[in-house]
């Protein structure tokens, strides 16, 4: 039964998004909120909000039927302050530093706080905040608050990490969220992913092409729909490996260039290539 509901979700939450992004797309070209994409075209940057946009209404509605528990105002207070602060980091960062380490080597070293910076400590207490709120307790456990806030900074980084070419960021989310789908033990908490996963379906193919640019607006908000459905649905030792799997790749993309590994990498550079003109 759950399926069914999860697919009438994604259903209406796509159907939702097609109809208010051409809004989105129309507002941030003439509010002149455009940039170069890699290929130096100019396109709207940020427009990744609609995701949140369009999500935010279908679970506030969620709530109000009784599909979606108490733990869904948390989420809407979460995302939307993650998608605040991409879209601040879309428009006012600078991309001349990069990576966790740079930007928080950039502040301890040259006393200077980037909005990357910036948005990662916000996104830190925002994991913490969540965590507690989903364990009622945390005081009581405190290293499964910990687990929990991890998962979810984590996540929301992962995504961002991937938002370097087109459509890139949107196959990371649906690869992270088909995993996720696949260890966990509680399907009925997968109604996030499945809200999320419908608004990317309709945001993916402009993106694909590079008519817009999902930007740090859409990329935060997706990586936190993964960390926090992890958290919430994941038992101990699937949430275990999980946070490795991600340590490993935060640790590996400090040393690595990642755009370099999925060129290098048959399997990864056909995924990623998919769909892209």
């Amino acid at each position: 039964m759950y399926f069914t509901e999860l697919l009438v979700f994604a259903i209406v939450s796509l159907t939702l998004t097609k109809v208010i992004l051409p809004v989105f797309i129309k507002i941030f070209s003439e509010s002149g909120f455009i940039r170069p994409n890699f290929r130096g075209e100019q396109i709207p940057l940020g427009i990744g909000i609609v995701v949140y946009a369009a999500c935010a209404a279908i679970i506030a509605v969620g709530r109000l039927i009784g599909r979606i528990g108490t733990e869904g105002y948390i989420f809407l207070f979460a995302a939307g302050a993650m998608a605040l602060f991409g879209l601040i980091d879309d428009f006012l960062g600078s991309k001349q530093t990069s990576g966790l380490a740079g930007h928080f080597k950039k502040m301890v070293y040259q006393k200077k706080v980037t909005t990357g910076a910036l948005k990662a400590l916000v996104g830190g207490c925002l994991a913490l905040v969540v965590s507690a709120e989903l364990n009622l307790k945390p005081m009581g456990n405190f290293g499964i608050l910990l687990l929990d806030a991890l998962v979810i900074a984590l996540s929301t980084n992962l995504i961002n990490l991937l938002d370097l070419r087109p459509g890139r960021a949107g196959k990371g989310f649906m690869l992270a969220a088909f995993f996720i789908a696949a260890i966990t033990a509680d399907h009925e908490k997968l109604l996030y992913l499945a809200v999320f996963t419908g608004s990317l379906a309709a945001l993916l193919p402009l993106d694909l092409n590079a008519k817009v640019m999902m930007g740090d607006a859409g990329s935060n908000t997706l990586g936190f729909a993964l960390g926090f459905t992890a958290a919430l649905s994941l038992n101990f030792n699937p949430k275990i490996i999980y946070l490795a799997i991600l340590v490993g790749i935060h640790l590996l993309t400090e040393r690595y260039s990642l755009t370099r590994i999925i060129e290098k990498n048959k399997v990864l550079n056909y995924i990623d290539l998919m769909g892209r003109k």
